[in-house]
């Protein structure tokens, strides 16, 4: 393989309004051992419910203000802070707002493999 360009239409969510990066992108198919979500909400709560992957997560907060659990800690990070969620680790966030929440999700797997706990 000499490289490949992926497209914003490859993995881009159709609903995003402009200026908004939303969707997701499995490295896999492509020879890449990681999964990106490129999370935008501007909903206060929102986020996803409790649970773990078999891989490290890391979340990088571009915009807004997260409540994070992390196995048993709970806290807040904001915009420029990156989180290391260990692998097995249940946890997850939701917008605290004021305003929207952005972020990038790297998962370390090139598929997606995720344990609802909640």
């Amino acid at each position: 393989m000499t490289g490949e360009i992926i497209e914003r239409a490859q993995w881009a969510d159709p609903t995003a309004q402009a200026g908004e990066w939303r969707g997701e992108f499995v490295g896999g198919p492509f020879g890449a051992n990681l999964c990106v979500i490129f999370n935008h909400t501007n909903s206060i709560g929102a986020g996803p419910s409790l649970h773990s992957h078999p891989y490290a997560e890391t979340f990088i907060v571009r915009k807004g203000r997260a409540l994070f659990t992390v196995g048993d800690r709970q806290f807040e990070a904001h915009e420029g802070q990156i989180i290391v969620c260990p692998a097995h680790t249940p946890h997850k966030f939701e917008n605290i707002g004021p305003g929207p929440l952005e972020q990038i999700d790297i998962h370390e797997a090139g598929t997606f493999q995720t344990d609802w706990l909640e």
